[in-house]
């Protein structure tokens, strides 16, 4: 039996590459969950036309679209072995999914991350800010936890029940950085595998401006140094 697989794809104003993400998604996946993160353009409705359930959460913050995507999953009777996250900018291949959740399915790693590798980037895909900003995070996480993580990639798969047990809670930027430090604190197997990543579509409304890079560094390091103290 195959097991259940279900995709969840925070997007705000991702009309353009929306429907090209949902597209190249491999036939695996059970179920492709899209939240729109108080979109204003079409972003929804090319997203019901590609096939993907979508949901409304009108509160701004990526991690509060993720959330919206877990209560829906929480309240459907057929419940999945692992959840994906992956953004719908088309920054990432959809289709190297496969590769993400192979370690899960045939080594029985809780947790996957899609490591952004220099050597698979196409150039000017991940800002100054964002390389410098994972460069420091999870040189952090080696020294405080001993991690062996390299990047804070969105683009990741967790067993589901592994999920619940983090009790993820951040709201905005903070999402990726929180799952990976609880899954050290409880000592989740994990692995990163190395995926290619290109210029997204569109402009980054985190890392494209200089707020939002500002921010996003900000509660990523609170993530760290409250869980370095606790």
């Amino acid at each position: 039996m195959n097991p259940i697989i279900k995709v969840i794809i925070p997007a705000f104003n991702e009309e353009d590459s929306i429907g090209h993400v949902i597209n190249e998604i491999p036939d695996i996946v059970s179920e492709i969950i899209v939240v729109s993160n108080n979109s204003t353009d079409a972003t929804e409705t090319v997203a019901k036309e590609a096939g993907a359930i979508v949901l409304k959460e009108e509160r701004m913050g990526y991690g509060f679209a993720c959330l919206k995507g877990l209560d829906y999953i929480a309240s459907q009777e057929v419940i999945p072995e692992i959840v994906v996250f992956l953004d719908g900018d088309y920054s990432d291949y959809p289709e190297e999914l496969t590769k993400i959740v192979a370690p899960i399915l045939h080594e029985d790693i809780d947790m996957v991350i899609g490591a952004r590798d220099k050597k698979l980037r196409e150039s000017g895909s991940m800002t100054i800010p964002q390389i410098f900003g994972n460069w420091l995070a999870t040189r952090l996480m080696r020294l405080f936890f001993g991690a062996k993580f390299t990047d804070l990639g969105p683009f990741r798969a967790i067993k589901y029940d592994k999920l619940l047990e983090l009790n993820m809670q951040d709201k905005t930027y903070g999402w990726t950085v929180e799952m990976q430090l609880k899954a050290i604190k409880k000592r989740y197997s994990y692995i990163e595998v190395p995926v290619r990543y290109k210029k997204r579509i569109g402009v980054s409304k985190v890392s494209g401006t200089i707020k939002g890079a500002i921010f996003a560094g900000i509660k990523i390091l609170s993530w760290i140094f409250k869980y370095s103290f606790a």
